[in-house]
């Protein structure tokens, strides 16, 4: 029996995420009107990762963004590799990479930086 919807979110336990990376401050225009419309394409891709509420915040002056988002799926790692091979995705990459600065202390593998949670509120 194919499971519904509302009981594959009642096993699913939902994740916020957080990660970091710099933008080189000469992109910061097209930068913002790229994410001003984003690739229909590359939402779909999201959403159907099971990933929701996703933000990126930017702070001038020191060019750093801060993304969020919340995992409702059982199984990230699959997700995140479903994303990773999509090839509207990989070209959306392609676009916004080269106007991103990792930061140096990212953990080998990581383009954003992940983040931990240390505090909630709901």
């Amino acid at each position: 029996m194919k499971a519904t919807r509302e009981q594959h979110l009642e096993r699913s336990i939902m994740q916020r995420m957080g990660m970091v990376i710099g933008l080189k401050p000469e992109h910061l225009d097209a930068y913002k009107k790229l994410h001003a419309d984003v690739w229909p394409e590359v939402l779909a891709r999201l959403k159907q990762s099971n990933i929701s509420n996703y933000s990126i915040f930017l702070r001038e002056p020191e060019y750093l963004m801060f993304s969020y988002w919340e995992y409702t799926g059982d199984d990230f790692e699959a997700d995140a590799l479903s994303i990773s091979e999509d090839p509207v995705t990989q070209a959306w990459w392609k676009v916004c990479g080269p106007m991103q600065e990792p930061l140096s202390t990212r953990n080998e593998g990581e383009w954003w930086a992940n983040m931990e949670q240390v505090f909630f509120l709901e």
